[in-house]
């Protein structure tokens, strides 16, 4: 008898294990809250409930719990419900989703002798109800395992609802953070047409390191840059404002562009915990009619003719800043006012899954409208190539010298 009794305690341990393990194989996959709801509804019908349904709380209502709060989100799951309750012969039918904060299991018996039986939790992850879940079944009442597991499965879906809450409030902070340390670029060579854009990705912490910017030089030159530190996030903002920062003194010393990013790369490289960066650099020279290039890890700018084409420069690439490496080689070219140079990061043209020069490909395959302007010429390959709808942030660049009287 002790035997049995161990052996059928131990297959209960097992069981509730079990469900435990499913649960947290499938509920909270994401950060969108819906998902969520929706994760846990479907897992209650797998272990428990013939339905159930998940109403989350408002943000400004948490604390609160008014039924006016409440936001059906588990839409499929709330169908199965009022369709169960409307075809049920008619009875005091009546479930409160809250009673006081704490967890309630009730059955009812409507008329005709069919038992509906329900049990309604909140979603309490610390002090916070981030709303509820209830249950429904016909027949037999929830024994304890069951109603233990609709608890755990709670628990779990208000974890994973809390995290997002703070995953979306730390993205808004580092959002404003990086919109503080990514300044505007400064004002170009009035020889020089200007046009720059930058679109963030999404909406969570996943904001990048990205960043366009122009020195002023003697002579009529202007300094174009465009930059990537490596990963996302408040250190990527950080180290991306860094970067900048060095830069721009370094190339008030109007050295050559590969000398430029020399002396950056050591620099940076003294520093213990800089995250790598890649960068291109291109110095404009209207009165010569030409562009002098230099690239650290960075994808290679394109040139669209006064017709509409376009075509990578064929540029040499260093290793990214930050290394210490500092093999970086010059390379230049003509670029006449019928000539606009395109510098862009790699979200503009990188897809999950393809290869990059696919992705090249797409933007030399372009064919844009002849004789626009740099602003609209920019906004036209950021439209084609969806840039809106990119994996990463994008940052861009055109440029293009003014025809001289």
């Amino acid at each position: 008898m002790k035997g049995d009794h161990v052996s059928g305690s131990s297959k209960a341990a097992a069981d509730r294990l079990g469900r435990a393990e499913r649960a947290v194989a499938v509920i909270g996959t994401s950060l969108d809250p819906g998902r969520t709801a929706a994760e846990l509804t479907a897992f209650l019908v797998e272990e428990c409930c013939d339905t159930a349904t998940v109403d989350l709380f408002t943000p400004q209502a948490r604390h609160r719990h008014p039924d006016g709060a409440l936001q059906a989100v588990a839409v499929a799951g709330r169908r199965d419900l009022l369709y169960a309750l409307e075809t049920m012969p008619r009875g005091d039918v009546r479930v409160r989703a809250l009673d006081e904060g704490h967890p309630i299991t009730r059955s009812f018996s409507p008329r005709g002798g069919t038992s509906l039986v329900a049990v309604s939790v909140p979603l309490l992850a610390g002090s916070r109800a981030y709303g509820v879940v209830l249950g429904l079944r016909t027949g037999s009442p929830f024994d304890d395992e069951e109603t233990a597991a609709v608890h755990y499965a709670a628990r779990l879906a208000a974890a994973h609802l809390r995290h997002a809450e703070e995953h979306r409030q730390a993205g808004a902070r580092v959002r404003d953070l990086q919109q503080v340390l990514r300044a505007d670029p400064g004002r170009p060579h009035p020889d020089v047409e200007l046009a720059t854009r930058y679109l963030p990705v999404g909406r969570g912490t996943h904001v990048g390191g990205d960043w366009c910017e122009t020195v002023r030089l003697h002579h009529g030159r202007t300094l174009l840059v465009v930059g990537d530190v490596m990963g996302h996030g408040l250190d990527a903002a950080v180290d991306m404002n860094a970067y900048r920062s060095v830069l721009r003194y370094v190339a008030s010393s109007e050295a050559a562009p590969h000398l430029i990013l020399r002396r950056v790369d050591n620099a940076v490289a003294e520093e213990s915990g800089r995250r790598p960066a890649t960068c291109l650099l291109a110095l404009l020279d209207p009165v010569r009619a030409s562009v002098c290039l230099a690239g650290a890890g960075h994808l290679p700018p394109a040139v669209f003719a006064r017709r509409g084409t376009a075509e990578l420069v064929p540029l040499p690439v260093g290793p990214p800043l930050g290394t210490g490496l500092g093999a970086y080689q010059p390379f230049s070219r003509p670029l006449t006012p019928d000539d606009t140079l395109v510098l862009f990061t790699d979200g503009l043209v990188e897809r999950r899954g393809e290869d990059i020069d696919t992705s090249l490909g797409r933007l030399t395959a372009l064919r844009l409208p002849p004789d626009q302007s740099v602003a609209a010429l920019l906004d036209d390959v950021l439209d084609r190539l969806g840039a809106e709808h990119a994996d990463d942030d994008v940052a861009a660049m055109a440029a293009r010298p003014r025809r001289r009287p």
